[in-house]
C-alpha cells in the first residue's frame, strides 16, 4: 500500500525538475539570441546544442520514462520577434553608408588633384618657351645693337704695318652685349612719361623707344610692360607693338609669333585686327605667302568694317604682294 501511495509522488517531482531545467535552457536559449549575438555567430548551431543538452538531461534524469509526464524530445523554440529599438544591423549598415562616402570623396579630391597638376604641368611648360624665347629675344637684340669688331694683331717680322683678324666669338659676344656710349646717350634723352597710371607710362616708353628706331631697346621695354602689366587696357597694344618692333628690325619669325598671340589671347582687343594684317606680312617675309593669305581672308571675315575701313589698302597691297585670289 504505501508503495501505491509514492508513486505517482515521484513522477511529479520528477516532472518539477525537468520542467526548470527546462525553463534555464529556454531562458539561456533566450538570452543568447541578442542582436549582438546573432551578428557574432550564427544561432542555428547554437540552439542545436542546446536541444543536444536538453535530451542528455532527460536520459538521465528519466530514463525509460514515458509520454504521459513529459516529451521525449524538447523541439526548438517559436521565433521571438525582435524587440522594439534599434536593429542589430543598424550599426553596420551606417558604417557601410560612412565608408562609401569616404571613397567618394576620395576618388573626387583624387580626380581634383590629378587635374590640378595637368594644368601645373602645363603653365610650367608655356613659362620655359617665354623664357627662352626671351632669351633668343635679349641674345638677337645684344647682337644686334653694335657691329663686328676686329681686333689689329702685330704684322710678321719684317712687314711694316698691322693687319687685321676677326675677334673670337666670346670677345665678339661681350663687344655686342654694351652699347656704344653713343648709342647710350641717344637713348638717354627719350623722356619716360610720368603719372599715375604704370602700365599706361610703361607702353608709352616703348612706343617712343619703336618711334625713334631704338628696336632693340623698344622691344625690351614692351616686354617688360607685358611682364609687369599683363591685364593692363594696353595690353592689345603692347603686344601688337612688340611685333612690329619685331618686324622693323628684320625678324620676322618672332614677329609673326607676336601678332598671332595678341590676336589669339584678346580676339577682341583694340589691335587684333592690325596684328591679322601684320601677321601677314611677317609671313610674306618669311615665304609662307598661302598661310600669308590666310590671315589677310581671317582679318577680312572676323573685321569686316575695320577691314573695309582703316586697314582698307593695306589689306589690298598684302594680298596683292602675296599673291592672294
Amino acid at each position: 500500500m504505501m508503495i501505491a501511495r509514492i508513486s505517482p509522488v515521484f513522477p511529479r517531482r520528477i516532472g518539477r525538475t525537468a520542467r526548470l531545467l527546462a525553463g534555464t535552457m529556454v531562458a539561456a536559449l533566450i538570452a543568447s539570441a541578442s542582436p549582438a549575438a546573432a551578428q557574432a555567430a550564427p544561432l542555428e548551431p547554437r540552439v542545436k546544442k542546446l536541444e543536444s543538452e536538453m535530451r542528455a538531461v532527460q536520459r538521465k534524469v528519466f530514463p525509460g520514462a514515458s509520454d504521459r509526464f513529459f516529451e521525449p524530445e524538447i523541439s526548438a523554440p517559436a521565433t521571438t520577434p525582435t524587440p522594439n529599438g534599434v536593429s542589430a544591423s543598424a550599426p553596420l549598415t551606417d558604417l557601410l553608408q560612412r565608408v562609401d562616402t569616404l571613397e567618394t570623396q576620395i576618388t573626387r579630391l583624387t580626380a581634383q588633384t590629378e587635374e590640378n597638376g595637368f594644368k601645373i604641368g602645363q603653365l610650367e611648360k608655356r613659362l620655359l618657351q617665354l623664357e627662352e624665347q626671351a632669351k633668343q629675344a635679349a641674345a638677337a637684340a645684344a647682337a644686334a645693337s653694335a657691329p663686328p669688331a676686329t681686333a689689329a694683331t702685330p704684322s710678321a717680322p719684317g712687314a711694316g704695318g698691322a693687319t687685321t683678324r676677326p675677334v673670337t666669338p666670346a670677345v665678339a659676344t661681350t663687344a655686342a652685349a654694351a652699347p656704344s656710349a653713343e648709342r647710350i646717350a641717344a637713348v638717354s634723352k627719350i623722356e619716360k612719361p610720368q603719372s599715375a597710371d604704370a602700365g599706361e607710362d610703361a607702353y608709352l616708353y616703348g612706343y617712343r623707344l619703336w618711334e625713334a628706331k631704338f628696336f632693340p631697346e623698344a622691344q625690351a621695354q614692351l616686354r617688360f610692360t607685358l611682364e609687369k602689366h599683363p591685364r593692363h587696357k594696353r595690353s592689345s597694344y603692347t603686344r601688337n607693338l612688340l611685333g612690329r618692333a619685331y618686324l622693323d628690325d628684320g625678324k620676322p619669325s618672332a614677329a609673326a609669333k607676336m601678332f598671332a598671340e595678341n590676336y589669339e589671347k584678346e580676339p577682341k582687343g583694340d589691335r587684333a585686327p592690325e596684328s591679322l594684317y601684320f601677321l601677314g606680312e611677317s609671313l610674306i617675309k618669311l615665304n609662307e605667302k598661302p598661310k600669308a593669305c590666310v590671315a589677310f581672308a581671317e582679318l577680312a571675315e572676323v573685321y569686316p568694317e575695320v577691314a573695309a575701313g582703316r586697314l582698307s589698302d593695306r589689306l589690298v597691297a598684302g594680298r596683292r604682294n602675296a599673291g592672294c585670289k
